[in-house]
């Protein structure tokens, strides 16, 4: 028997912003999120016979196998609990996970869930420690914690805000356009993403804002680190859940009640590039894992990308989805939908479990007929670890029932991590940067990534000069000359640049 997997149910929790006495933890609302999942699917008592049980980490509570607590409110014993790495490529992972085992015949039945619970709702709270990292806070760092090189976070970047605008200022000097028509272009597509989110019910925010709004810096929308304002950037403090039912297709169709379409998983990708860390990768401007990724969820599910309807683009920062559109090769003109949630900006960035949301969205478009496919893609700290999923109401070739344990295994992709002069002299050449902002909106440093006159790449920060912050953050200065001086007692290289 041809086995087939679906997407069964899928349900959200979007958690009211005023303060209560009834708020929800992370595992509240993956209990709310899965229990409107199960409806979705037919019957909410088939949550109590499910087979497993896969959540994405939470990082804003400390749990003891949250797994196993999520199966008890859901009157669940399934035979399999597991909690995933930390990672926006997880949720997309999961799936994968679910559907090798389905396909193999070792289950019929999935539960995907995750949330977080950041949104600070005391009044006082402005002198209590952050909760968005408070995961990593506890005993020693595991290797999926770990997103930059010790070289790297002497310099200051070692945070996805930090990393992620080194791609977009390498994406600003390829474009060759001056700042403001870049960040037109850039607002714009942000602009298109806000009023998506604004349209969403389940949306953390529903204000729309125009680019100027988005491009603008002010006193409510400050640089970040540029050339990213506030609201370029991901919108952390939110309390969101999701839930989705993987399941044969033969047990799905128990429970089914409505007449909506079925929504198939028809393939799903995964790579990690070899040049894990920024300081290792040689081109800014193009990921081999994210079009590995997406190439491999393409074949699979067989299907072109003219063919696929709609898109959910990971959506961290503009950055991501420039270079989804790129590796996929939708130009800037295609109508189709890069976003179905809003996304991580404007619906809200849920720690790792966002892509789950867009799982959600993507499903209700294709089971009510107004999509018939389209692909989620999700990622992973800096471009790093790269996952593609492709949905459809047709359901598509069979792909092989191993391919998740094989992408699991397969070596990383790309070339060989550049060579590093970690105690830089000489000359070098500027290949990308960013400026990072204090909270009163003030300039504190510039980080530089470059190469050496021997080809070898280079962190480096420049002298705190408020001038020099000042060009860097309305002139592109990628290809510009600097002499550089490592410095021993910090650790760190000064970079100058030539007149």
């Amino acid at each position: 028997m041809v086995r087939r997997v679906v997407i069964a149910g899928w349900g959200q929790a979007t958690q009211d912003k005023e303060p209560s006495h009834s708020l929800l933890d992370p595992l509240g609302l993956m209990r709310e999120a899965s229990l409107a999942a199960a409806d979705r699917a037919g019957d909410g008592r088939l949550l109590q016979s499910v087979d497993a049980v896969l959540l994405t980490k939470t990082m804003s509570v400390q749990y003891q196998d949250p797994a196993s607590r999520l199966s008890r409110a859901l009157g669940a014993s399934p035979r399999l609990k597991t909690v995933a790495r930390i990672g926006g490529n997880s949720p997309q992972c999961l799936i994968h996970k679910a559907a090798g085992m389905i396909l193999r015949g070792e289950l019929d039945s999935v539960l995907v869930a995750g949330a977080e619970t950041y949104y600070p709702r005391n009044a006082n709270s402005g002198g209590e420690p952050s909760r968005l990292m408070s995961a990593l806070d506890h005993g020693e760092p595991s290797d999926d914690m770990v997103g930059s090189t010790p070289l790297e976070k002497r310099h200051g970047m070692w945070l996805p805000i930090h990393g992620f605008p080194l791609f977009e200022t390498a994406f600003w000097a390829e474009s060759g356009k001056d700042l403001n028509a870049y960040l037109r272009r850039v607002g714009g597509m942000w602009a298109e993403f806000s009023r998506t989110a604004a349209q969403n019910p389940f949306s953390w925010t529903r204000t729309l804002r125009t680019t100027e709004e988005i491009v603008t810096p002010t006193s409510q929308n400050r640089y970040i680190a540029f050339p990213y304002t506030k609201f370029m950037t991901s919108l952390l403090s939110v309390d969101l859940g999701a839930a989705v039912l993987v399941m044969s297709e033969e047990t799905a169709r128990r429970f089914k009640r409505s007449a909506d379409r079925f929504v198939y998983f028809t393939g799903g990708g995964y790579a990690e590039d070899r040049r894990r860390f920024m300081i290792q990768k040689s081109d800014f401007t193009w990921s081999p894992a994210y079009h590995s990724a997406v190439s491999k969820a393409l074949e699979r599910s067989g299907l072109r990308v003219e063919d696929l309807e709609c898109f959910d683009l990971y959506s961290c920062f503009p950055c991501a989805v420039t270079m989804g559109q790129r590796v996929l090769g939708i130009g800037p003109e295609d109508p189709r939908p890069l976003t179905l949630t809003g996304g991580l900006g404007f619906f809200g960035g849920p720690g790792n479990s966002y892509s789950l949301h867009a799982v959600a969205a993507l499903a209700e478009e294709v089971s009510r007929g107004r999509r018939t496919n389209g692909m989620i893609t999700a990622l992973g700290w800096f471009m790093h670890k790269l996952a593609a999923g492709v949905y459809s109401a047709i359901p598509g070739p069979v792909f092989s029932d191993r391919f998740d344990l094989e992408d699991e295994i397969l070596p990383p992709v790309g070339d060989a991590p550049v060579d590093v002069d970690a105690e830089p002299s000489g000359t070098g050449v500027v290949e990308t940067y960013t400026v990072v902002f204090s909270r009163n909106n003030e300039p504190e440093y510039a980080i530089l990534y470059g190469k050496t006159d021997q080809g070898k790449r280079f962190a480096a920060n420049t002298p705190a000069e408020p001038s020099r912050f000042s060009l860097l953050c309305t002139q592109n200065h990628v290809g510009r000359r600097v002499r550089l001086a490592y410095q021993k007692n910090s650790g760190k290289t000064l970079a100058e640049f030539q007149e």
